[in-house]
């Protein structure tokens, strides 16, 4: 392996192990280490959120994806850049207000004090459902790193996931929030230089070779010239159903990036976020598409024994060294910004959530923050466990943490927002329905059928309005 592209990635592990040391020189308080105290730029969290969302999943697993399945994968993208659109433009400045307003650091805490008279059972549920989820969600991105590592360097993949948790427990560990959002930013724009660079050499590589996209796709396997993927009918509306299902998820029930909204410190910095965030997503998801079909186009029949490596065999096989250490930076980047962030959330259900407001246990500030870096610690130990012993893909182990986390509280979050009638009970009904739905149906060829992406949806916003109606809270029944 050449020592250019060894030598970058060092120095950019060793910047982000510098930032999260000089962030964590600086005392905190809880609120401080959990949500940076209000204090963030929008352009900042706008930036930390994208890089957050989209991780692993977007540049292995989606890309590769698009690989395997051809034109039809678009409504992947589409579902998700409505998703994303929506969720900046109709949520964002709503969350920041009823943080404001219920004084909370965790979507779970807003959930509780918005239901007082339900708040422990709510907080206890909604912290099982984010634990038991979220730790699947951040050993994907374990995977995920150990993955690239190994086709990058040939590293044993074990290895390249103990060295990824530790850049990730440095950086949690340390700064909290404040470390963890700056240096996302600073990822999220090498993750966004990745999409957007490699794609256009990879054009440049296949018009001055006299390829073709559209003959590469009709050449390969059936269906991957097809918008439709080739089928019609009942078919066709499930595949584009459950592709486009992602968007479910997406509307305000991802505890890691509603806490960016959370975060933000004013209307003006809500403006500026949204329209970075959205700029970043068109730009983010056009570039990931391409790289799939482009890699169709340059790899005519050849056979990878994980398309979810595509994207590093490009970027070694068409860029000079010195960009593809910078590049393949962005690769980790996107992990390490996704999973340092899943871990606080973590964090925060266990000593927000739990700890201080259910248990009600009287800790000073300090000793808060002491036992959510304990819980950084353990939590990073307890993914690169279950990294190592799962077998799952990362674009599979996302969807179903993506079911079981969002869709199940993203109908949560838009009752609490827009329907006055939304009880305690009904939150309560809205995470069991949303919990116990996911796990059946992943465990069922149910999954096969419908994504459990819209059934999780569907039956916890069913659950939770008719739970509401038939348990009305009292005090909002006059």
């Amino acid at each position: 392996m050449n020592g250019v592209i060894l030598a970058e990635l060092v120095l950019y592990c060793l910047v982000l192990a510098a930032l999260g040391y000089w962030y964590g020189k600086k005392e905190m308080s809880h609120s401080d280490f959990l949500l940076g105290g209000k204090k963030l730029p929008g352009w900042t969290l706008a930036f930390s959120e994208r890089a957050t969302g989209e991780s692993a999943w977007l540049l292995l697993g989606y890309t590769g994806f698009v690989f395997a399945s051809g034109l039809s994968a678009i409504w992947v993208a589409v579902g998700i850049v409505i998703g994303i659109v929506s969720a900046w433009l109709f949520l964002a400045d709503r969350f920041r207000q009823e943080a404001e307003r219920y004084g909370v650091l965790t979507l779970p805490s807003y959930l509780a004090q918005r239901f007082g008279q339900q708040g422990r059972t709510i907080l206890w549920l909604s912290t099982v459902l984010i634990f038991s989820f979220m730790m699947f969600y951040f050993s994907a991105q374990i995977a995920g790193a150990g993955k690239t590592l190994f086709t990058v360097f040939h590293i044993d993949p074990a290895l390249g996931m103990v060295i990824s948790v530790a850049i990730v427990i440095i950086l949690s560990y340390t700064g909290g929030f404040v470390s963890v959002v700056w240096t996302d930013m600073i990822q999220s724009v090498l993750m966004l230089a990745t999409l957007v660079i490699l794609p256009i050499v990879a054009l440049v590589e296949i018009y001055s070779g006299g390829l073709s996209i559209s003959e590469a796709l009709h050449h390969a396997k059936p269906g991957l010239d097809s918008w439709t993927g080739g089928v019609t009918g009942f078919a066709l509306g499930l595949l584009l159903f459950n592709n486009f299902a992602w968007f479910f998820g997406y509307l305000g029930g991802q505890p890691q990036l509603s806490a960016r909204f959370m975060a933000l410190k004013d209307a003006r910095e809500a403006k500026t976020a949204k329209t970075v965030a959205v700029v970043w997503t068109l730009l983010a998801y056009g570039g990931a598409f391409l790289i799939g079909l482009t890699a169709i186009t340059l790899y005519q029949g050849h056979s990878f024994a994980d398309v979810e490596t595509v994207l590093p065999h490009m970027v070694l096989d068409l860029l000079p060294p010195w960009l593809a250490g910078l590049l393949l930076s962005g690769i980790l980047a996107a992990i390490v910004t996704t999973a340092d962030s899943q871990l606080l959330v973590i964090t925060g259900a266990i000593s927000e959530d739990i700890v201080r407001r259910s248990l009600r246990l009287r800790l000073s500030e300090k000793q808060l923050v002491t036992l959510s870096r304990t819980v950084v610690v353990a939590g990073g130990l307890l993914g690169l466990v279950l990294a190592m012993t799962s077998e799952s893909l990362v674009y599979l182990v996302v969807s179903w943490a993506w079911a079981g986390i969002g869709c199940t509280l993203s109908p949560a979050i838009l009752l609490a927002f827009f329907w006055k009638r939304y009880s305690g009970i009904g939150v309560i009904a809205t995470i069991l329905a949303g919990f116990i739905s996911t796990i059946i149906w992943i465990s069922s060829p149910l999954e096969d059928i419908i994504s459990s992406r819209f059934t999780t949806f569907a039956i916890a916003l069913v659950a939770g309005v008719l739970f509401s109606l038939l348990f009305p809270d009292r005090q909002r029944t006059t």
